[in-house]
């Protein structure tokens, strides 16, 4: 039997992801992160280079153990200064047909239906071409970030993300009934095609306890 492998790039959207120092090469462009340029050159090297996807780190916070602070992490751009991943994929979406996405998101400090509403979006924009790497953060530095003392325990943060999973897989999955955009378009009320979603978590009142604003995106199964 034929095997298959399968290749990604891994970047993030920062100056110094895992290449340490390398930023400081004449030939590096790592720079030049914050410009749609430097994504949409990747995204089409890639996809020239028959990848697979691209997949994009991210963290929350900073890293400011070491030394007591974080200045050895700025001193030499450890992952900062760094920005929000999910905002360069449409970029690079745009100028490709065939490579995924893989975004790295930490659920711990985002309501659910923010998150599953800037997530359909991305399927809408790439035509289903973008995946969730779920994670629960690691950096109390990121729960100082949010105005908490520390980030929730181990134990606490994986039984918040079965929830949050929960929550935003009800919204995508039962916002809209399967015909509601084609019943929508041939003239019905729309209120007639909507699901009638009711979530019960203790995230119903930040996400919306009847939500129905989520869109079928290509993903949704």
């Amino acid at each position: 039997m034929t095997k298959e492998i399968r290749l990604n790039a891994f970047d993030m959207n920062c100056v110094g992801h895992i290449q340490h120092g390398m930023w400081t090469h004449p030939r590096d462009h790592s720079t030049e992160y914050n410009t749609i340029e430097y994504w949409q050159g990747l995204a089409r090297l890639a996809e020239r280079g028959k990848f697979d996807g691209i997949f994009l780190a991210d963290i929350v916070g900073v890293y400011d153990v070491y030394r007591g602070g974080p200045a050895p992490s700025i001193v030499d751009a450890v992952q900062i200064p760094v920005n929000d991943p999910m905002m360069v994929v449409p970029v690079m979406a745009a100028v490709t047909e065939h490579i995924g996405f893989g975004v790295t998101a930490n659920l711990t400090y985002e309501p659910p239906y923010l998150f599953a509403r800037r997530m359909s979006t991305l399927d809408h924009l790439t035509r289903g071409r973008v995946g969730w790497n779920i994670v629960t953060g690691y950096l109390d530095s990121a729960a100082r970030g949010m105005g908490l003392a520390a980030q929730p325990d181990h134990d606490g943060r994986y039984d918040a993300a079965d929830e949050y999973m929960s929550v935003v897989y009800q919204l995508w999955e039962a916002s809209w009934e399967d015909d509601a955009e084609r019943a929508i378009r041939a003239g019905l009320s729309a209120l007639d095609a909507v699901g009638r979603l009711d979530i019960k978590s203790q995230y119903s009142g930040r996400a919306a306890a009847r939500a129905r604003y989520i869109g079928r995106s290509p993903s949704r199964p």
